[in-house]
């Protein structure tokens, strides 16, 4: 590697994270459907609604479980709040000023730790909500209604934190993609971007 470059992530991360995304994604195309029928069409790239359920059911398995496996292996980081993750929360990361600002980050900021614990919510509710839909005729039908609208809503909100998380880890933030996509960044972004996580395991190596 590169002298100047250095791993964030390492090729299991990186694989559970393109697993987690890409059935997410499969989850939201076979789901349109489901969800409304206004996106009906959507069922013709699975072969019909039949298959489009079946999909659905079985990336919902694929990510329900890689996705917790995500979140607890990064639990402590994203679970704990140091006065400089406060800091860049007061000033909301400086992403609606012009501000160059340079926080003293650890390997994540606050905005991917709200996304991680919001999607590691959203999570348990699809799944818990999931089960009372796969199985409709084994619970009230007042729990499964209820089900089917919660369900819906945080298939709403995490889509809407997904297009943020996209956005903010690529072209919001230049160089990022390329942590996820080779594992590795340049110093200078890791010292710009995440300077405590840079000093506490690569500064000290040089």
């Amino acid at each position: 590697m590169n002298k100047n470059r250095i791993e964030r992530f390492t090729t299991k991360e990186r694989v559970l994270h393109w697993v987690v995304a890409l059935s997410f994604f499969t989850l939201v195309l076979s789901g349109l459907g489901l969800f409304s029928q206004m996106f009906n069409g959507y069922f013709n790239l699975f072969g019909g609604g039949q298959n489009a359920i079946m999909v659905h059911k079985l990336a919902a398995l694929i990510f329900f479980v890689t996705s917790l496996m995500m979140f607890f292996h990064n639990r402590t980081e994203i679970t704990t709040l140091t006065e400089n993750d406060w800091s860049w929360i007061r000033k909301k990361g400086c992403y609606l000023t012009k501000e160059d600002c340079q926080f003293n980050m650890g390997k994540f900021n606050p905005g991917q730790k709200l996304f991680a614990l919001s999607i590691a919510v959203a999570t348990v509710i699809l799944g818990i909500t999931g089960i009372f839909i796969w199985f409709p005729t084994f619970f009230p039908r007042i729990v499964v209604q209820l089900s089917l609208m919660l369900h819906g809503l945080m298939f709403v909100c995490a889509l809407m934190f997904t297009v943020v998380h996209v956005y903010l880890g690529s072209v919001g933030n230049p160089g990022t993609l390329e942590s996820m996509l080779w594992g590795n960044v340049t110093r200078t972004w890791a010292k710009h971007h995440h300077a405590r996580w840079y000093k506490e395991n690569f500064e000290k190596n040089r």
